[in-house]
């Protein structure tokens, strides 16, 4: 692989940070999130192709990647059953059929009669015999020269050819200092190679690299550049934590005067779980600096009750307290829990929403400007800009796996002045398996609230098929005829012929024609907020039987007369959402039952996340298997934008990396910051300032 040949005429060179290439390529690498040279570096092939040796054709395995030599004998297009190219191309003894589908009228002078040619595919059985369909195709003289080395293929774009990428990733490969940013002790302990030879070797392998250990990931090159990634991170949120602790904030007090009348007027007792996690809150209030910790607890475990207490430090303290969430029907819950609880101690809790009327939109402002509420609670509009703060110095933020990391830098900039940033409390119902806490979420403090409160009965979980719906509809007649109520959830407000889905509106108008003795009630996301308010009000007081509803109710709705619950096409959810869904049950003392309606055939993917759900009621043995199952970029949500995605490590794989990068990132930044430095912006340059969030 040579350098990349000068840029033709007319065709503007980019600036120095790709030089070599024309503007044309350089727009295609950015297309790739490719913009400088290291880029080029780090943009390791996805798998190699090994062009080093001919294969007769009669020996040629069908099925399998093979490359092949021989003169074409015959071209010409077809029409039946469709336009298409055949040729014959036959070597000294077998012959092959070429087909091509779609083709350029080039193809047609590739393939000319007499042509000698190199064909890499897979042979398989044909109409008319061994063929291949689509294979790349060289022109070749008969003492073409075979490569020496394996060819790599990288991930592309349309337009961007696997041959001016791999010229620019050589000429990258010779102009950036590959010079290795860890020191050699370190290296020699994890027993890894260093940066260069690890990295020319993965872009350039000799053939006598098993192509199972590169393709697997467990050559030690792999190992090396696996490393170097996780300790990227690693040391970037290292370094975002000595920021966030080198800025100030306003100490707060403990709030004890108002937290003991809380307690002595709520009906229950905090659970040792939850007096532990305040006590960790409280003492990092207490601190000049922002508090940055995340409070984490299964469905139902009382995080709401335990960031009221937090609050209360800040307004005790005569500041003010944001809180946020990502769904109207979850604010509003908190407003409703935030008013009943503070209200009862005189501490005024304003809602904002964008659904508010004019009048009620600029009493809710006006009061949190002037400081007279205490307490602000609402959506995204809580960050929007004409909402100003008298002196913000808590900001709760709950499910903030959904908020994006400008929507939190945003709320956090509306701190008590300039200089000061208010503190942060996040929430997550989503318990975050140890990996995933380790790699994407280090530079966070974690509280984990890991007991329910006592009273609470376990769930029992049912899978019923589709074809048993009316044995459903008879247990939540007999449910809701007994006293108790019962959810009924659908995936989807309008109809969808592609999914065949039942929809809530539909459902609704069904149950309420089968039980005509009950009730029905029907929240979705696109309901007037008056409107959902109001059923959601009927649900709790006991008006409403039945509720069928789309998955807003997923997190913050609280009833614990509702005993049963049944999820229409269960096998199109997710993990976290249908624990989330069946935490709406179980949240009194009666027997509550979750019923998964799934609808065959089922697939691979649904029989396994059906069987976790099924088998597991802990929430972070759930989260555990989400992330083995689908990897952690779903997982993370929304905190994606912010925090570097993992291009080659896998967190359930490579956890003793993980867990060594962990260690090498506290070294480095003690012994060799210099070094730390330089191995954060070879990795991730101008991505790591959005960790400032």
């Amino acid at each position: 692989m040579g350098r990349r040949a000068a840029p033709a005429a007319g065709d503007e060179a980019v600036p120095a940070s790709l030089p070599g290439v024309t503007r044309t390529v350089a727009t295609q690498l950015a297309k790739l999130g490719l913009k400088r040279g290291f880029d080029l570096v780090l943009h390791l092939p996805l798998r190699y192709e090994d062009e080093t040796r001919i294969t007769p054709i009669v020996e040629a395995p069908h099925g399998l990647p093979t490359q092949v030599e021989g003169v074409v004998v015959d071209c010409d297009v077809k029409f039946r059953p469709r336009k298409q190219l055949v040729a014959r191309v036959r070597d000294a003894g077998g012959e092959l059929t070429v087909r091509l589908l779609h083709f350029y009228p080039s193809a047609s002078r590739q393939l000319a009669v007499g042509s000698r040619v190199r064909l890499s595919g897979e042979i398989r059985h044909g109409f008319f015999g061994a063929e291949m369909v689509h294979p790349r195709i060289r022109t070749v003289g008969e003492n073409t020269a075979l490569p020496t080395r394996l060819t790599p293929v990288y991930s592309t774009t349309a337009g961007l050819s696997q041959s001016v990428l791999r010229r620019a990733v050589a000429a990258a490969l010779d102009r950036e200092s590959l010079d290795d940013t860890l020191p050699a002790p370190l290296l020699a302990r994890l027993k890894l190679p260093a940066f260069e030879p690890a990295v020319r070797l993965l872009h350039d392998p000799t053939p006598d690299v098993p192509l199972d250990a590169l393709a697997s990931g467990r050559h030690p090159a792999w190992q090396r550049i696996k490393f170097d990634e996780l300790l990227a991170q690693q040391l970037s949120m290292h370094l975002h934590r000595q920021r966030r602790d080198a800025a100030r904030a306003v100490p707060l007090g403990a709030g004890t005067a108002l937290a003991n009348r809380l307690l002595d007027v709520l009906p229950f007792a905090l659970t040792g779980a939850q007096q532990r996690a305040l006590t960790e809150i409280r003492a990092d209030l207490a601190r000049p600096h922002p508090m940055h910790r995340l409070l984490q607890g299964d469905v139902g475990s009382g995080k709401t009750v335990v960031a009221a207490l937090a609050a209360l430090c800040a307004v005790e303290s005569g500041r003010q307290v944001a809180v946020m969430a990502p769904t109207e029907i979850l604010a509003e819950q908190h407003y409703a829990k935030f008013r009943q609880w503070l209200g009862a101690l005189d501490i005024d809790v304003v809602w904002i929403t964008g659904s508010l009327t004019a009048r009620e939109r600029r009493a809710a402002l006006e009061a949190i400007e002037s400081g007279k509420a205490a307490v602000a609670v609402g959506t995204q509009a809580l960050f929007q800009e004409h909402v100003r703060f008298h002196d913000l110095a808590l900001a709760i933020v709950d499910e903030q796996h959904r908020f994006g990391v400008h929507q939190r830098l945003a709320l956090r900039l509306k701190g008590a002045d300039g200089e000061a940033s208010p503190h942060q409390l996040m929430m997550s119902a989503t318990p975050i398996p140890r990996t995933l806490a380790m790699s994407f979420y280090a530079d966070l403090d974690v509280s984990v609230i890991d007991e329910l409160p006592p009273g609470r009965t376990p769930v029992v979980t049912k899978l019923v098929s589709d074809a048993r719906r009316d044995e459903v509809l008879q247990r939540v007649r007999d449910a809701c005829v007994t006293g108790s109520q019962a959810y009924w959830v659908c995936p989807l407000i309008e109809e969808s012929e592609q999914l065949e889905l039942k929809t809530a509106i539909d459902t609704h108008a069904l149950l309420q024609q089968t039980f005509p003795e009950l009730r029905v009630g029907l929240v979705h996301g696109r309901l007037p907020t008056a409107e959902k308010a109001a059923t959601m009000a009927a649900f709790k007081a006991g008006e409403i039987q039945l509720l069928v509803a789309t998955t807003v109710i997923e997190v913050g709705v609280d009833v614990p007369n509702a005993t049963l619950m049944v999820i229409e096409h269960a096998e199109r959810m997710g993990l976290a959402q249908l624990h989330q869904l069946r935490g709406r049950v179980g949240r009194g003392t009666g027997e509550s039952a979750c019923i998964l309606m799934y609808q065959q055939p089922l697939s691979q993917l649904a029989r396994e996340r059906l069987r976790v759900i099924y088998e597991n009621t802990d929430g972070f043995e759930i989260a555990r298997e989400d992330l083995r199952i689908r990897g952690p970029g779903e997982l993370l949500g929304a905190r994606q934008s912010g925090v570097p995605m993992l291009r080659f490590a896998d967190l359930e794989l490579d956890s003793g990396l993980l867990e060594a990068a962990r260690d090498a990132a506290a070294e480095l930044l003690r012994r060799h910051p210099d070094r730390a430095k330089a191995h954060v912006e070879r990795w991730l340059a101008s991505r790591e300032e959005l960790l400032r969030a």
